[in-house]
C-alpha cells in the first residue's frame, strides 16, 4: 500500500516534530527561568527592604546608645549647683547706700560622687579671695561654717557637700562686669564650667579652651 501524498516524506515528518518538541521545552525553559529570575528579585527586594529596615534599626539604636551615654556623661555635672549673690551693699545713719563690693558663692555638689580641682572665677581677672567649706542650708549670718579656710582651687568636694567662694572687694562697677564662673571636674576626669546664668546646667571646657561667656 502507497504512503498517501498529502503525508509527505516520513523523515521531513520527524524532523518537524523534533523541531516542534525542541521550541516547546526552549519555551518551557525560557517560562520557568522567567519565573525564577522574577521570584529572585522579588526575593532581593525583600530582602534590600529588610536590610533598610535594620540598618534604620541599628541607626535609633546607635542614636539612643549615644543619647543614654552623653545622659550619663552629663548625669553629674547637671547636679553641681551653683548659687551666687552680690554681697557687701550697706546703710549708713543717714540712709545712704553703699553698693555691693563682691560676689558671694556656694557651691553645692548634689551628686552621688565627688567633684574635684573646683575653682571659682570671677571674670577675666580675679581669683577667690576667700574660700570656707560651707554647710548645706547653713544661714550666712553666722558667717562660715568653719573658721579654716580652703586654698583657692579646692581638690575636691564630696557628695552632699558645699564651699563657699567669695570674690575680692571692688568697686562696683567690677563687681557687675565680673560674675562668677565655676570651674570643676567630674568623676570621669571631665572638665566643666558652670556661669551664673547656667540655668541649663555646666558646659563641657575642652583643654585650651576659653572661659564660657556670660
Amino acid at each position: 500500500m502507497s504512503v498517501p501524498e498529502w503525508a509527505g516524506d516520513i523523515p521531513t515528518w520527524i524532523g518537524a516534530g523534533g523541531a516542534l518538541g525542541a521550541a516547546w521545552f526552549a519555551y518551557q525553559t525560557i517560562t520557568s527561568q522567567r519565573q525564577q529570575i522574577g521570584e529572585q528579585q522579588t526575593f532581593i527586594a525583600q530582602q534590600t527592604q529588610f536590610m533598610v529596615e535594620q540598618r534604620q534599626n541599628l541607626e535609633l539604636e546607635r542614636g539612643e546608645l549615644r543619647a543614654a551615654a552623653e545622659d550619663r556623661r552629663t548625669a553629674q555635672a547637671k547636679r553641681v549647683k551653683m548659687h551666687s549673690r552680690k554681697a557687701g551693699a550697706s546703710t549708713d545713719g543717714q540712709g545712704a547706700t553703699t553698693p555691693a563690693d563682691h560676689w558671694v558663692v556656694t557651691v553645692v555638689n548634689e551628686s552621688d560622687a565627688s567633684i574635684r580641682q573646683v575653682e571659682v572665677r570671677f571674670g577675666a581677672a580675679y581669683n577667690s579671695a576667700e574660700v570656707y567649706e560651707w554647710e548645706t542650708g547653713w544661714n550666712p549670718a553666722l558667717g562660715p561654717r568653719s573658721s579654716d579656710r580652703l586654698p583657692q582651687l579646692v581638690n575636691f568636694i564630696g557628695p552632699g557637700r558645699a564651699v563657699r567662694f567669695e570674690s575680692p572687694r571692688y568697686s562696683s562697677a567690677s563687681v557687675r562686669n565680673s560674675p562668677p564662673t565655676l570651674f570643676f571636674s567630674d568623676e570621669n576626669d571631665a572638665r566643666w564650667a558652670l556661669t551664673a546664668r547656667g540655668d541649663c546646667g555646666a558646659t563641657r571646657q575642652e583643654p585650651g579652651s576659653p572661659p564660657p561667656a556670660e
